[in-house]
């Protein structure tokens, strides 16, 4: 019980931070978010993730093919479901359904979290435009 209190009190802070217009920094606590947030100072995608769901797999073709074309603009880190050192991430994030986009600037900070759900192309691409 004291954990589920602890969690419900982590996101709603993380919830007032937004709220408020402060951007807070990006927590790093995975290896991938280590070695991929800011990056070559380029803006970066975290992409929530359960590799086998279809949403998922759905998103991940949408931001693959974006990348592709927008390749020098942002890089794109993957915290899965799949990994247990990726756990933390999620409550961290306050990530509870998947998949689950948040838009970090290329100085660390976390610009936007997108609502749960699959994202398109062109409201990823213009969040990445908008970000500082």
């Amino acid at each position: 019980m004291n954990n589920l209190l602890a969690v419900i009190l982590m996101s709603s802070v993380s919830f007032i931070s937004f709220a408020s217009g402060a951007e807070p920094t990006a927590p790093l606590n995975t290896p991938e978010l280590k070695q991929v947030v800011g990056k070559d100072k380029k803006n970066t995608i975290i992409f929530f993730q359960n590799p086998l769901g279809r949403p998922c797999i759905e998103q991940k073709a949408i931001l693959d093919k974006l990348h592709a074309e927008k390749k020098s603009s942002f890089n794109i880190a993957h915290v899965s479901t799949m990994k247990p050192e990726d756990r933390q991430a999620f409550y961290d994030y306050g990530v509870r359904s998947l998949p689950m986009l948040v838009l970090v600037n290329k100085n660390g900070k976390i610009s936007r979290v997108f609502s749960p759900g699959i994202q398109s192309a062109s409201t990823i691409a213009g969040a990445l435009s908008g970000a500082e």
